[in-house]
């Protein structure tokens, strides 16, 4: 692995938390990371949900069959997105955007010394409506992703998941 992209590398999902508290400047330094992102035609559709306070984590928790540990983290953030305010109001371009915008803010939280982990939304029709439920989400904003986020209670080792296989030169 080059150690110059070591940051990358480093970057590994984080499912285990310690009893901690983001400070506004750590959540302003997480969104401003995250809406750095590259956007079709610089649109912009993102949007986003901090949630701090441990009932709203637990419910939220209860409704990602994946994220119980959710409940545990000091923060969560649900990255959603404006179909409205995005590039020719195009799904696809939305969720590029916003991929995009989570793919920062987990390399900002690492960067930061935090444990991060991406919980997947869309397309899972079951979850989106428990996040507008549970957050109050309009209709028009559809959530993408819930990012857990916290003092790392585990530790993991830098890691590429290069294959050669999956790459192709010049013509498939």
């Amino acid at each position: 692995m080059n150690s110059i992209l070591a940051p990358i590398f480093t970057r590994r999902s984080i499912r285990q938390f310690l009893p901690s508290t983001l400070t506004e400047a750590q959540l302003r330094d997480l969104l401003e990371a995250a809406m750095a992102a590259p956007s079709a035609c610089a649109k912009d559709p993102w949007r986003f949900l901090v949630v701090q306070e441990k009932a709203h984590l637990t419910a939220l928790a209860a409704g990602l069959p994946n994220g119980a540990f959710l409940k545990d983290a000091a923060a969560g953030i649900v990255v959603c997105g404006d179909l409205q305010a995005a590039h020719d109001g195009q799904l696809s371009f939305l969720l590029q955007d916003c991929g995009a915008a989570i793919e920062n803010l987990l390399l900002a939280a690492s960067l930061l010394g935090l444990g991060a982990c991406w919980l997947g939304v869309h397309p899972r029709q079951e979850r989106i409506e428990q996040l507008r439920h549970l957050c109050r989400i309009p209709e028009s904003i559809l959530p993408v992703a819930v990012i857990a986020l916290g003092r790392p209670g585990e530790e993991k080792p830098p890691r590429t998941r290069h294959q050669d296989a999956f790459v192709r030169r010049e013509t498939w």
